[in-house]
Order: C-alpha cells, then structure tokens, then sequence
C-alpha cells in the first residue's frame, strides 16, 4: 500500500535515506530558474525543509534538474548541482553551513550535461568532480569548512562517481574522468596511476568504476567496456582487455550508458542501452 507521497518538480537525481529522512533534488524554471534541495520524513512525507536557490542553466543540455544524489555523513548533507553550486547543510535542520559556486570559482569547463558526479566522503575530505581550469578536475574541500586542500588533474570533468578503494594497505582514489581512469592518494591529490580512456566522440561515461577483487571494470555508451587488473603490491593497473566497435554499429561489448554494473561470479551484468542504428 501506498505510506506517502510528496510533490516535487523534474529532477535527475536518486534520492538519498539516511537518520529517518528522504533527501532529493528538483528544479523550478517559472517564475525563475532554480534549483532545490528536499528533506522528507521518511514515515510520513511531511516536509522538513527546502532550500531554494537560482540557478539559470547555461549551455546544459536535458535541463530537467539536477543529477547529483546528495550525500549524507554525520550530521551534514552536502548537495551539489549541475552548474556546481555545492551546499554543505545541518542534516537535521537545512541550515547551510557552507557553500561554494564552483563555477565562478573554478572556471569549470562545463560538461555537455552539466555537473552529475555525487560528492564523496574520504574521512575528513570531501572530494568533488569538478573539471576547473588550473588542473582542479579533482578538488577536494575539507567537508566541515569547505576549505580547498588540494587540487589535480587537468582532465575535463565526466559524469561518473569517484569511489575509494584499498589496495596494497592503502587507499586509493579511483576516479573515471572525461579523459582517463586514475588513481590518486585520496588525502593528498598525489596521481599513483592513469590508464587513458579517452572518448571517441564526447565525454559519456557516467556509470561508476566497479571494483571485483583486482578487477576493475568501466563502460560507456559509444566507447565499449574496459577491464583493468589493479596491482597487488603497489597502486597500479594493466589492461586486461577492453571491448569497443570501430563504428557506431552494435558489438557484443557492453555500453552502459548510466547503470552501474554489477559483478557476480565470472560475469559481468549491466543495462545496455545500445539499441539496433
């Protein structure tokens, strides 16, 4: 049976359950253009507060709302929306802690789709895709003040979630950029490894980077499937092979286009959405 239900406008993003609340993002373009972040309670739908801010989108295409799943972690909620306005709130109240317009400060080089990767929690960091001039395609704020504590990459931004792993005792920071797959020291910014991964026609890789044991698997829409083997002994990786067509025509590789795969057993499982051209 139906609990509840709650009005919001078009948006893009999953919503987010955490301490007995519902977080979620929407927008409004009339009477202004503007983005709002949701807290629902998670029993009863009742609303516990809304944060509305303007936001004209300039240049992005399916303009229905925001991507970003807002990311919870003691105490805070940390939403960010697709021209790059990052919000860190009191969970529990709305209150806005600290902010940023991350694209007037970063100069972001503006993905076709806007901004869509989900902020990540790496201890007392969190960790942004942004795609900012200035090699800060990856910029990481300390998550209590918003101060920045290091910045990398000259890659530009995709769309795909960075996810932290261990691997030879240590953490590693796995992130799929517009241009590469690359794995950094998550406290530091340091580059330990990068596979090219570049796209053929535009920047599309959305799903998140799976990890299986020392497997490490990424796929797109027009680019195919690419397996990677992470290192043991060090942070590092070799192909171990990688599936893609030379046209546009369908292949037997797997072009995921927003899903994120999934492993079990000696398979890989996965939405593909490249129908018959």
């Amino acid at each position: 049976d139906l609990v509840w239900r709650a009005e919001i406008s078009s948006g893009y993003s999953g919503p987010t359950v955490a301490d007995g609340r519902v977080y979620v993002t929407d927008r409004l373009v009339k009477p202004a253009q503007v983005e709002r972040v949701h807290c629902f309670d998670s029993k009863t739908g009742k609303n516990l507060w809304t944060h509305t801010y303007d936001c004209p989108y300039e240049g992005v295409g399916y303009d229905a709302g925001p991507r970003a799943s807002v990311t919870i972690h003691d105490g805070r909620a940390y939403s960010l929306g697709a021209m790059g306005h990052l919000f860190c709130f009191d969970a529990a109240k709305g209150d806005i802690l600290w902010k940023k317009d991350l694209n007037k400060e970063y100069k972001i080089q503006m993905p076709q789709w806007g901004i869509a990767a989900s902020p990540l929690i790496e201890g007392e960091l969190l960790i942004i895709q942004v795609g900012g001039a200035g090699e800060a395609c990856l910029v990481a704020f300390d998550r209590k003040t918003g101060q920045e504590k290091w910045r990398a990459l000259n890659d530009r931004a995709g769309y795909s979630a960075p996810i932290v792993v261990e691997r030879a005792g240590m953490r590693v920071l796995i992130c799929y950029t517009g241009d590469n797959v690359v794995g950094l020291d998550p406290q530091t910014g340091k580059v330990y490894w990068q596979y090219p991964f570049p796209p053929r026609q535009m920047v599309i890789g959305v799903s998140t980077p799976v990890v299986f044991g020392d497997k490490l698997f990424l796929t797109n829409f027009f680019d195919g499937s690419l397996m990677l083997k992470l290192d043991h002994d060090k942070p590092g990786v070799e192909k171990l092979w990688q599936r893609a067509g030379e046209s546009e025509k369908i292949t037997d590789a797997l072009h995921s286009i927003i899903s994120t795969p999934l492993f079990e057993g000696d398979y890989i499982y996965g939405v593909d959405s490249y129908g018959e051209l």
